[in-house]
């Protein structure tokens, strides 16, 4: 847990508190990449603590929601926060929601009394730091305004959802719909799978390693390589696949041998 919180930057915090909470996960944000590499390396995913800690800490690597926020409550724990893993389901374009555990949040309460918050260092581009999990009103970011709706709300989708279920809301749009009642870390392994396995999951149909930065967000994609800075997009098409495992490294700290198969490269054919 020291080699974790040195890679993020941090030293052991000395209280549990919700300053620390924010601090560390906007800290995660920027340093640990929402990437999704494994799948395409052929790379098994298996949702216990030694070898997501041996990814992210030992190898130095990111992950998708499972893994990041498998980790980061492991971190949490051992930091002396209280730590509840939820699923939720993310809506898509049309306002469908996917498959169950679709996605892992968590929720997290300090021992400062300052209440419960909504952490999530997996969602890619979302909220920089955690949300009041018990406020009904507009909550700002510097990623957005967020709202968290109890289900069959005013804000209501008209898609059903249990008694307790929350619509996460940015800027009036859903974003995912978790569900209250508390999980196991276990619990997950179905919808982990189907993400890297299903022709039908968008992490099988594309190529992603994202990190927030101070100013902007970082995302390569194959040989895409975007920077956003100041709300200012600039795309770079790198040369040849020396550079891609170049920008890995030096934009990512991701050390790779090979690199990941990128679907698209099968689509054009």
């Amino acid at each position: 847990m020291d080699a974790y919180l040195a890679r993020l930057g941090m030293d052991r915090p000395r209280h549990a508190d919700a300053a620390h909470l924010s601090e560390l996960q906007l800290r995660h944000l920027r340093t640990v990449p929402f990437e999704n590499l494994s799948v395409h390396l052929g790379e098994e995913i298996v949702l216990e603590q030694k070898p997501l800690l041996d990814k992210i800490v030992g190898a130095g690597r990111g992950g998708f929601c499972y893994e990041l926020n498998g980790a980061f409550a492991a971190l949490l724990k051992d930091l002396g926060y209280a730590v509840t893993h939820l699923q939720a389901r993310v809506f898509d374009e049309d306002g469908r929601l996917g498959i169950p555990y679709d996605h892992l949040v968590l929720l997290v309460e300090t021992e400062d009394a300052a209440g419960r918050w909504l952490v999530d260092v997996g969602f890619g581009d979302h909220t920089h730091h955690p949300l009041a999990f018990d406020l009904r009103e507009d909550q700002s970011d510097p990623a957005g305004t967020f709202r968290l709706v109890e289900t069959g709300g005013e804000w209501g989708d008209g898609i059903h959802g249990d008694h307790g279920d929350l619509d996460l809301y940015r800027d009036g749009k859903p974003q995912f719909r978790i569900e209250t009642r508390p999980r196991v870390l276990a619990d997950f392994t179905a919808g982990a799978w189907w993400h890297s396995t299903s022709p039908r999951s968008h992490f099988t149909q594309s190529l992603v390693c994202s990190r927030l930065t101070e100013d902007g967000r970082l995302t390569l994609s194959g040989h895409t390589l975007v920077t956003t800075a100041h709300g200012e997009r600039h795309t770079e098409q790198l040369s040849d696949d020396a550079a891609v495992l170049a920008a890995y490294r030096d934009h990512f700290g991701i050390v790779l041998d090979r690199l990941p198969a990128d679907p698209r490269d099968a689509t054009r054919r």
